[in-house]
């Protein structure tokens, strides 16, 4: 299997331009995807936060494993970290995220207040790698679209401040990924679910990769999607198991059409909800 790795200029360009404004900034809010809360979270993110209220998204909560999901909100919830799970993309708990937010700033802000300041401003970086729903948690809190959003990474290529009817200002930033995936398993997470672009990447390999996984984590949601038993997806290889799949959905050969499209209706939720990315030392 190929190594995956995607880290363009403009996202080592835009973690420089994080790192110089975050003095200015007062909460770090860090959007990961539900579906992989480890594997889309940025240790160079971790490392800018450094003691500063920290506030951690996982979104498309509505796309992942329940139970998965409140295991790692329990897991990542630390004394200065919130954590909260959110669906922005059909605007669920944006007033729970600005109460949230409120929260986490409370310290700075008593403190402005008690020099004098009279509905102090709070500003929060929204940070994450691509495709996380970053824009789409911007638009929720702005109350219309200033982002843009796409189903592909690397729509957003600048930074800006937004702002807000809660009192809150948004620092903007692209979506950053890091120089290199110490663990390749990592670069394929985020290839399955579409933090790096496609053309980055081998399809089949990454198809197997899932194929592999669901196996392991899935099996009645694979059996669903092949159309046949769990008994017989556990007896077939993986790589016969993706030939058989590309036969049967009409597309003969082409194995990279057919992974592609598996890939989507992954990410759509369409073969269930799934988290790969599992707590107590399963990932």
């Amino acid at each position: 299997m190929t190594k995956i790795q995607w880290f363009p200029g403009h996202m080592n360009k835009a973690r420089n331009q994080l790192e110089e404004k975050l003095s200015l900034i007062d909460v770090v809010v860090e959007i990961l995807d539900a579906r992989i809360p480890l594997s889309s979270r940025n240790p160079m993110i971790e490392e800018l936060v450094g003691n500063k209220p920290h506030i951690i998204i996982l979104n498309k909560a509505d796309l992942a494993d329940p139970v998965m999901t409140k295991l790692w909100q329990k897991k990542l919830q630390g004394p200065r970290t919130l954590v909260m799970a959110m669906d922005a993309q059909h605007n669920t708990n944006v007033q729970a995220l600005v109460t949230l937010i409120k929260k986490a700033s409370s310290e700075k802000v008593k403190k402005l207040e008690e020099r004098g300041a009279s509905n102090p401003i709070v500003r929060i970086a929204l940070v994450g790698v691509p495709n996380c729903g970053k824009s789409t948690i911007i638009n929720r809190l702005v109350g219309h679209n200033v982002a843009i959003t796409g189903d592909k990474p690397g729509v957003t290529k600048g930074q800006a401040w937004l702002k807000t009817n809660y009192g809150i200002q948004i620092l903007d930033t692209p979506g950053i990924l890091w120089p290199k995936f110490e663990d390749q398993d990592v670069g394929y997470k985020l290839a399955a679910f579409g933090a790096i672009k496609d053309t980055i990447f081998h399809a089949d390999d990454v198809a197997l990769f899932v194929i592999r996984l669901l196996k392991q984590y899935y099996p009645a949601y694979l059996a669903k999607f092949a159309n046949c038993s769990k008994e017989k997806i556990a007896a077939i290889s993986d790589t016969d198991l993706l030939l058989a799949l590309t036969q049967n959905n009409g597309m003969r050969d082409d194995y990279d059409r057919f992974s592609l499209f598996m890939l989507q209706r992954l990410r759509k939720g369409k073969l269930g909800r799934i988290t790969l990315d599992r707590v107590n030392n399963e990932n």
